[in-house]
Order: structure tokens, then sequence, then C-alpha cells
């Protein structure tokens, strides 16, 4: 069947298609984007039209200190796969991790994709080593300080999107002691923060990274409105705390005291064993991961991974 939402976008509907992604599957996907985004069902097509109409926008996706988590969360979402949702609905040029090209011919890929005279987005994965001029952390024999540098201030750079809590704010490398001095984007590029969104999380939801491509695509290149953390009010708005489903015990002062407890088993609060909710902002309770669960509904305690320092400043993570 093929999808009536709206011009092609260099057939992605026919390739969304061949990968057994029904019109009214994408449809039902947008919905839940839309939902993110604090939209109702009825903005569902308009989701489906940023995404499958006009020139496809050039995305260069960097990678720094990380473990890589946040890109694997973003290859491992389904219903549908993100991957070939998000991939197909934008001109993805250099992603290390997933691109066929190597060495000097993925050097070259990269160099050609800022070029592009339309400009482009830049996504960041991981924070940014800068002990000794940033000697711990090499790509190309060249460090990601420099890379990071060349790149996101390149005159062609539109946005930059900090994917994942390290490069939004250190992350785990930025954990006492801190011997590389890793740091988040805009710690490292100040001067960056007008048109930086940070997407914290470990890893964040990818639901919040479509939803801030797709308001970008909808608003012909526009930032949404930001918190005080750069972050998107869209997704990172309420705190976890607001927005969690055990908020009622937490209300009627029922708290677990322990994991293998009969409170714990009937979903009272996890507060007392360690939850940092309350001092977390994020939508995990609301958009859930593959639209599943989070860690609350599993009976674990929210961490504060999207919050800055989380490492030093949350621990200990339990009660």
């Amino acid at each position: 069947m093929r999808f009536a939402v709206g011009l092609a976008k260099d057939n992605v509907e026919e390739r969304l298609e061949a990968h057994g992604l029904s019109r009214r599957d994408f449809l039902k996907y947008c919905g839940v984007v839309a939902a993110a985004m604090g939209l109702g069902p009825s903005f569902a097509p308009e989701i489906a039209r940023a995404l499958t109409t006009g020139r496809r926008t050039t995305v260069v996706y960097l990678h720094n200190a990380e473990c890589t988590g946040c890109t694997e969360a973003l290859l491992r979402t389904s219903d549908p796969f993100l991957d070939v949702l998000l991939f197909d609905a934008i001109s993805l040029e250099y992603q290390e991790t997933i691109m066929a090209a190597a060495g000097h011919a993925a050097e070259e890929v990269l160099h050609k994709a800022i070029a592009d005279p339309n400009g482009f987005v830049c996504i960041v994965e991981g924070a940014i080593p800068t002990a000794q001029k940033g000697i711990f952390g090499k790509v190309g024999n060249r460090t990601m300080l420099e890379i990071n540098n060349e790149v996101l201030n390149h005159a062609n750079c539109k946005a930059v999107i900090s994917y994942g809590t390290c490069a939004a704010f250190g992350g785990v490398q930025a954990a006492k002691p801190n011997p590389t001095e890793a740091k988040g984007i805009l710690q490292v590029f100040p001067k960056l923060a007008p048109k930086t969104i940070n997407i914290p999380g470990c890893p964040p939801n990818p639901i919040n990274l479509v939803g801030t491509i797709v308001y970008y695509l909808q608003n012909n290149g526009a930032i949404p409105k930001l918190d005080d953390k750069n972050r998107p009010e869209l997704f990172y708005g309420q705190s976890v705390h607001e927005l969690c489903e055990r908020l009622p015990h937490f209300e009627a002062g029922e708290f677990a005291e322990s994991f293998n407890s009969e409170e714990a088993r009937k979903g009272w609060c996890l507060y007392n064993l360690g939850c940092k909710g309350p001092m977390t902002y994020n939508n995990c309770p609301k958009v859930k991961f593959n639209g599943t669960s989070w860690p609350v509904a599993a009976g674990h305690p929210c961490i504060g991974c999207s919050e800055p320092d989380f490492w030093d400043q949350m621990s200990p993570f339990y009660g």
C-alpha cells in the first residue's frame, strides 16, 4: 500500500514499505511521536509529512568518548524499527558505527557532508576529552576535540544535537576523578548554545531524538523551546516524579523499604530505596522504551541519568 501523507521524499515511502512498514503502522508510530511531543493523535499526519516531504536533511553523526549505548538503543528499537524510519527520513551521511566506509574513505565522506551548501545537522554522542589538548581520544589520527571543533563550528552546521548524557553533560567519562577532563559539548563550546539541543539520558529514549528532528523539520530549522540546561521542554519539561505511576503511593506515604518486600511487589514508591525521580527531568514514565516499560515500572529506582553529573551527584544509586 502506498503512503498518502504528502509528496515523496526521495521515495522514502517505497523504502519503508519495502521494509514491511505499512501506512497504518507508520501513522500509528507518528501518533506515538505526536503524543511524546504533547500533541494529540490528530497531529500524526503532520508528523508523517515532516518525515516524508521535502529535501532530506543532511546529518553527520559524531562519536566521542562513550560506550555507543545511545546508538545501540536507537538501532534496537522496534515498532517500527527507528533506524529504518529515521535514517530514511534524513540523509545520514556519516556515522562510524554503521557506515560501510572506513579509514580515508570515511574521512572523505565526512568532509564532503559538511561541505553541503544546504547545511547539515550534527548529532554528537559522547563526551570530549580535553586534557593535554585532547590527546586521550582520537579518530583518524585527529583528536576528538579537533574534529568537533571543525564540524560543530563549521559555517554550514545549522544545529547540534547532543545525544545522550555524555555529549550533553560529560556523563560517566566526566565522573570523578575525570583524568581525561571529559566534558559535554557546551562545556567545550559554550558559544554554540543558541543552536545546540541536549537530549540527555543513559541512554535516552530514541523517541526524544525523533521528536526533536520532527520539530526541526516541521518548523524550517527552528530550535524547540529549551530549559536552562538546553533540553527541549517538549520532553524534559516535567520531572519523572510528576509523571510516575507510583506517585499516588508517594502522596499516601507508602514507601517500599526493601526490594524484596511485599510493598515493593505491590508497586509502592521507591523513594526510600534511592529513587531520584523528584530531582530528574525526563519523560520516561510517559514514553516507555519500545513502548513497553521503564526502570521504575520494572522495580528499579530512577538514577537521575538525564541530569548533569549524575554519576557523582546522584550516587549512591540505592538507599
